[in-house]
C-alpha cells in the first residue's frame, strides 16, 4: 500500500490568507482571481440548456467518487436521495450531483445522469452491476417562459456528455438559464441571475475548497464584502433597488408565491473529509447564503447545499477550517452568478441596471 503524504497541521496564517478579501483588486483583477469547483480536481463539470426556453441542468461527475453530505435550510426543497447522505446510512460515498431547473418535475434528469453513470461504471456495487448515487436539487424557473419544457432524462445525460475539468460556463447557462432573483414583491420587479462559481486555495497546504450555485432567490443579492445591492427587487421606476429588507422592516407584504424560488449549491474541496464532517461544510456553508442573499432561508426558498470531499490531499485539517473557506467560496460563487448573467425579456442583469455603474 503506497504511503500517505506527510500529514501536517494548517496555521491561522494559511487560513487568513485564505480568506483574505479581495481588497483593492475589483473588477477585471477580481474577476481573474474567483477560480473554479473544477481547480478541485478529481471532478467534471457539465451544463445541458435548453434552447426552446430558459431552463437547463448542471451535473458535476466525480470519476472516483466522493464522500459527501446536505443542509436543507429552505422551507421548501424539491430534492432527490438527500437520505443516502445522512452519515448513519451506508453508501458512503457519491458519483455525481445534479443541480437542474424545472421544478420536481426537473429531477427526471436524474435518471439520465444515471443512466451515463452506470454505462460509465460508476455506482455503488450490487453484485449484478452498479447502482449510481446521483443527489440533486431543483431551483423553480417554471414561470420564465413555457411552463411545460422542463430538463428530462435527455438533458442529464448531455450534461455528463458535456462535462469536462475545464472551468465550467457562468450566466445564463445550466441550472442558471432560468433564474431570478428579487422576486420577494413578485416577478414585475424580480431581475436575471444564473450559475457561478469560485474557488479558494488554503494557503501553501495545496488544500482547495471549490463552489457553484445556481441563484433563484427570493431575497436581493448583495456583494459579500461591500454589502452593496448586485440585484434584487427593483423600484417602481425598474432603475433601482427597492432594497427588500428596509421595505419588510416599513411593513411591506411579500407579493410572491410560497416555494416558488430557491438557491442550490455543491462544495467540493480535496481534502479528505468523512460523510460528517461534509454534512457539518454544509451546514457552514449556509453562512455564505447569509452573506450574500438577503431574505435568506424562507418559506419561499428551497436551499440546499451539497458538500463533497474527494480525499486527494491528506493534510490534517478541520471542518472548521474547510467549512469557513467554503462558506466564502459559496458567497463568491453566488455573486459571479449575478455579475455573469445577461439580461433577458422581462428580467434585467445587473449589468443593465444603472446602479451597476455606481
Amino acid at each position: 500500500m503506497p504511503s500517505l503524504p506527510r500529514r501536517a497541521f494548517l496555521s491561522g496564517a494559511a487560513l487568513a490568507s485564505a480568506l483574505a478579501p479581495l481588497g483593492a483588486q475589483t473588477g477585471e483583477d477580481a474577476d481573474r482571481r474567483h477560480g473554479a469547483i473544477t481547480d478541485v480536481g478529481g471532478l467534471r463539470v457539465g451544463h445541458f440548456t435548453d434552447s426552446r426556453r430558459p431552463t437547463g441542468c448542471t451535473v458535476v461527475l466525480f470519476d472516483r467518487g466522493a464522500a459527501a453530505g446536505v443542509d436543507v435550510r429552505g422551507a421548501a426543497p424539491g430534492t432527490r436521495e438527500t437520505d443516502l447522505l445522512n452519515p448513519i446510512n451506508t453508501v458512503q460515498s457519491v458519483n455525481a450531483i445534479l443541480l437542474t431547473g424545472g421544478s420536481s418535475y426537473g429531477l427526471d434528469a436524474a435518471a439520465g445522469v444515471m443512466q451515463y453513470c452506470e454505462e460509465h461504471r460508476m455506482g455503488f456495487p450490487v453484485g449484478v452491476g452498479v447502482v449510481p448515487i446521483v443527489p440533486a436539487a431543483v431551483i423553480f424557473d417554471l414561470e420564465v417562459g413555457d411552463e411545460k419544457i422542463r430538463p428530462d432524462a435527455r438533458a442529464g445525460y448531455a450534461a455528463c456528455e458535456a462535462a469536462t475539468n475545464a472551468p465550467p460556463a457562468e450566466g445564463n447557462i445550466g441550472v442558471g438559464a432560468g433564474a431570478t432573483v428579487g422576486k420577494l414583491f413578485g416577478n414585475k420587479f424580480a431581475m436575471k441571475s444564473g450559475f457561478g462559481t469560485a474557488s479558494i486555495r488554503i494557503g501553501d497546504t495545496g488544500l482547495i475548497v471549490g463552489a457553484v450555485a445556481g441563484v433563484n432567490s427570493v431575497g436581493d443579492v448583495r456583494d459579500h464584502r461591500t454589502g452593496k445591492i448586485l440585484a434584487g427587487a427593483r423600484s417602481e421606476d425598474g432603475q433601482g433597488f427597492a432594497d427588500a429588507i428596509r421595505q419588510i422592516m416599513q411593513g411591506a407584504t411579500p407579493g410572491t408565491r410560497l416555494g416558488a424560488h430557491t438557491t442550490v449549491g455543491i462544495i467540493a474541496t480535496n481534502a479528505f473529509l468523512t460523510k460528517d464532517e461534509c454534512t457539518k461544510v454544509a451546514q457552514m456553508s449556509h453562512d455564505g447564503f447569509a452573506r450574500t442573499i438577503n431574505p435568506t432561508h424562507t418559506a419561499y426558498d428551497g436551499d440546499t447545499i451539497f458538500a463533497t470531499a474527494t480525499g486527494e490531499i491528506r493534510v490534517k485539517t478541520s471542518t472548521t477550517v474547510i467549512g469557513s473557506v467554503a462558506a466564502e467560496a459559496m458567497a463568491r460563487a453566488i455573486n459571479r452568478a449575478v455579475l455573469t448573467a445577461a439580461g433577458i425579456p422581462g428580467f434585467p442583469a445587473h449589468r443593465d441596471m444603472p446602479a451597476a455603474a455606481g
